[in-house]
């Protein structure tokens, strides 16, 4: 029987997979020194006030659920297998020991563990969760079905954030603090200038609603530049926006004389662009 209880949430489930799992030592107390980070921890990004909170309640209770841990090659050192925030929150509590869990898991089993306890928190970074199947994908021969099946979503869900890790890794930037969502990010997957869109979607606090209909008048306005200008052109002006956030224009002539524009929205934009042309001329 197992010394914890874990709620169930979604596919096998945080408390299946334990069932599934050999427990080499029941719970018991080790060092918080002797305990290292799992390396194939999904999340890594933490909310500071999530961990304030959970330093304050150990301080006050303790730690009431144990982590679970795995042996390391190095000796006298065991891997974290689920409750790394728990084990960061006991350090910044003061503690120099805490209960544990043993069990015997090998690379596979430590990620699934690391996915499904993430997975059930709501609060999971949208491109960590999709770096997590990834993983699962490309280093243990999972398929999108497999992983459906194996966290309890829908293989649309899945699919859905593994597209996510196409964006540009500003875009990425932008999920990953917080200011861009995951509904108004998958609607830029695919697009050039997407890091334009975001900017915009962002700086206009646009609903989801609205920035799928600005992305389809973009697609509209990148169809009728596309006429006008060579692929040369275009990427010039593909460069420039992503580097700057604004909308360029370039209307280049037969003896290579043209002009350079510029659109932006508001002064927000304007301030911007003057501060890019002050740093890099």
């Amino acid at each position: 029987m197992n010394p914890f209880k874990i709620k169930k949430g979604l596919g096998r489930g945080l408390s299946s997979l334990i069932g599934d799992t050999e427990i080499t030592k029941s719970q018991s107390k080790l060092s918080i020194s002797s305990i290292v980070r799992n390396k194939y921890q999904p999340r890594k990004i933490f909310d500071k006030e999530s961990l304030e909170d959970l330093t304050a309640s150990i301080k006050e209770r303790g730690i009431i659920q144990p982590i679970i841990v795995r042996k390391t090659d190095s000796k006298d050192k065991f891997e974290i297998v689920a409750g790394e925030r728990r084990w960061l929150a006991a350090q910044n509590a003061g503690l120099h020991e805490i209960p544990t869990v043993v069990i015997d898991a090998d690379n596979l089993k430590s990620l699934e563990f690391a996915i499904v306890e993430n997975v059930q928190r709501s609060d999971l970074n949208p491109i960590e969760e999709a770096k997590g199947y990834q993983r699962l994908i490309d280093e243990f021969n999972y398929d999108q079905e497999k992983v459906s099946k194996f966290i309890g979503k829908s293989r649309a869900h899945v699919a859905n954030c593994l597209r996510l890790l196409t964006l540009p890794n500003e875009v990425i930037e932008l999920i990953n603090n917080g200011s861009l969502s995951q509904g108004h990010a998958k609607i830029l997957v695919g697009l050039e200038n997407s890091y334009i869109l975001a900017k915009k979607i962002i700086d206009k606090k646009l609903s989801v609603r609205q920035s799928e209909n600005l992305v389809r008048l973009f697609k509209r306005t990148k169809k009728i530049r596309l006429v006008s200008s060579d692929s040369n052109i275009r990427n010039l002006q593909s460069s420039l926006e992503n580097k700057t956030g604004i909308r360029v224009f370039i209307k280049n002539k037969k003896n290579n004389k043209g002009l350079i524009s510029f659109q932006y929205d508001d002064l927000d934009q304007l301030n911007r662009l003057i501060e890019i042309i002050k740093n890099n001329y």
